[in-house]
């Protein structure tokens, strides 16, 4: 149902809802994919990231997941060594025409962005009856 369609590390990173490129560290998030029943569900890990600064755009069938990282100093310090790289995230998807578009649920909880991609109601395999001749 959803398939990666490509991944990037790069340092230009764009945003979806009109800010100017900004220079920033890519990564490509982990995701563990699931499926249950009628639903696909996508956990997509962005540490460092804010649930305001989660993106998760459809456009077409191409499933658009961001997160953009603040860099963190406590206040009144100067940093002498780092080892962490900070930079933002982003991976892309494209779903299959099975996927309801209209009732995809996205949740974001301690760094882990939840998606549920539900099978529409046309795909959904039926049961069709024999009857004995």
């Amino acid at each position: 149902m959803a398939q990666e369609l490509t991944t990037q590390d790069t340092r230009d990173v764009t945003t979806s809802n009109g800010d100017a490129n900004r220079r920033a560290m890519a990564f490509t998030p982990a995701v563990d994919i699931f499926e249950r029943d009628e639903t696909t569900v996508i956990m997509a890990d962005m540490p460092g990231v804010a649930p305001d600064d989660v993106d998760v755009t459809l456009e077409r069938q191409i499933l658009t997941l961001r997160g953009k990282v603040k860099p963190y100093a406590p206040e009144g310090y100067r940093l002498l060594s780092s080892e962490y790289r900070v930079g933002d995230y982003i991976r892309v998807f494209t779903l299959s025409d099975e996927v309801d578009q209209a009732k995809i649920k996205a949740e974001f909880k301690n760094g882990v962005l939840r998606l549920e991609l539900p099978r529409s109601p046309e795909t959904q395999p039926k049961k069709i009856s024999v009857k004995a001749a």
